[in-house]
């Protein structure tokens, strides 16, 4: 079961990489005049395929990328509840620490003020 979440890893990993490879191309093209975009995507194309491919075949990588998915099935994920606390608290300190800030930003230029003004 764990193979198919290290092929899917790659394949995603694959697809970004595509897709940042186009933007890229796009965007260096875009300097010396319109981009062609059959010859774009075709070398961004070729380009993730050979690289995702590579990094398939590398037994060290994908050794790695294996462990990596078989302790994430052992992580224990907080449920709904613990997050929506969680996410009180960060909001609540947030909350806090603008309050003091604005008031320290308050005196501040309270006391620019007085020696500037």
């Amino acid at each position: 079961m764990e193979r198919k979440w290290v092929h899917f890893l790659y394949a995603s990993g694959g697809i970004v990489l595509l897709y940042l490879l186009i933007r890229t191309g796009e965007w260096l093209w875009s300097y010396f005049g319109k981009p062609k975009p059959l010859v774009l995507y075709s070398i961004s194309f070729v380009v993730a395929a050979v690289s995702v491919w590579l990094a398939w075949r590398n037994e060290e990588l994908f050794t790695l990328a294996s462990e990596c998915v078989t302790h994430l099935g052992k992580v224990t994920w907080p449920t709904r509840k613990e997050t929506m606390a969680a996410t009180v608290v960060v909001i609540i300190t947030v909350i806090i620490a603008s309050f003091i800030l604005g008031i320290f930003d308050g005196v501040w230029s309270y006391l620019t003020r007085l020696i500037y003004g």
